[in-house]
């Protein structure tokens, strides 16, 4: 095959092109700092980068739910606090009340005090956070009336002694891992349900009323003892709760750490390889260009001179 000048110099055109093609390509990696800048440049890559990406976001998007639970047991748990605190002060009032010293106005200012904390306790039951209620079941707006616009609680205290509480015990579930949905609200009627609130009006009622005789009183106490050990009792079950959030939280972080270093293998340069090769490249570019301005130095003009 007989080698012509247009050969030799499309040839010599075509590896420039390519030596510029690996220049540039170095080039991208070293200030990039990732293996590809586009889809083609490594289908592989690219498609395993996508994966890696969809599993750290839903990691992050679970990170993101489980501050949402504790958000919702922290509170409920603080909440369980505050109510066990008050049965205690309660039952203190009621075992003052009933050792027969106290003449009429010293019981109708223990039930005073009793009917202020049984405010609170609905105030306890109506918690909100994040504009949410906590213990209105599956409802956590609540009901909102219409025509005035304003929300209606679940727990109410009416004039006449009675209460309205919530009946709603569905779960409120969040996913805080891929099939796993944990539960995070307590069920209404373990703690505020309508016996307690019943059993301390009838506790205040007894107080305010002289005809009650002191031992009477005595009745209560078993009552309150069995409100404060359901109270206890749902405040444990929250704190197991919470201990297991504290186990997926660190199981989390172990699959965030391993995802995004799965990503980093997978994309990332390696720097100083990137380095060499375009050392390299650079040295080979030179001797293409000095060798393709020799070999295409000299034509017939060059010899006619």
């Amino acid at each position: 095959m007989r080698i012509s000048q247009g050969m030799i110099s499309n040839n010599m055109l075509k590896n420039i092109s390519s030596s510029y093609g690996n220049l540039n390509k170095y080039m991208n990696q070293f200030s990039t700092g990732k293996k590809i800048t586009k889809p083609s440049d490594d289908p592989v890559v690219a498609m395993k980068g996508m994966n890696y990406r969809s599993q750290l976001s839903n990691i992050k998007q679970y990170e993101r739910n489980l501050g949402e639970v504790n958000n919702w047991l922290n509170n409920a748990d603080e909440a369980m606090h505050e109510v066990t605190e008050m049965l205690h002060r309660i039952n203190d009032l009621t075992l003052q009340a009933a050792n027969g010293t106290n003449d009429t106005d010293d019981r109708m200012n223990i039930a005073k005090e009793i009917d202020q904390l049984i405010d609170q306790m609905v105030n306890l039951a109506n918690t909100r956070v994040n504009d949410k209620y906590l213990f209105n079941g599956t409802d956590t707006t609540g009901q909102v009336d219409p025509l005035t616009g304003e929300r209606t609680p679940p727990f109410i205290r009416q004039d006449d002694g009675t209460f309205v509480v919530s009946n709603n015990t569905n779960d409120v579930l969040i996913e805080v891992s891929a099939g796993v949905r944990f539960k995070v609200n307590s069920d209404p009627s373990s703690v505020f349900s309508e016996d307690l609130f019943n059993d301390l009006q009838a506790l205040v009622n007894d107080l305010n009323d002289p005809d009650v005789e002191a031992s009477t009183l005595d009745n209560h106490i078993g009552k309150l003892e069995t409100h404060l050990n359901n109270t206890l009792q749902e405040r444990a079950q929250i704190g197991a709760r919470m201990n297991r959030v504290e186990l997926i939280e660190n199981r989390l972080k172990n699959q965030s750490v391993s995802a995004e270093q799965m990503m980093s293998d997978n994309e990332d340069a390696d720097t100083a390889e990137v380095i060499m090769n375009l050392t390299m490249q650079e040295s080979i570019h030179r001797a293409t260009l000095s060798a393709g301005a020799r070999v295409m130095q000299p034509t017939l003009l060059d010899f006619l001179r």
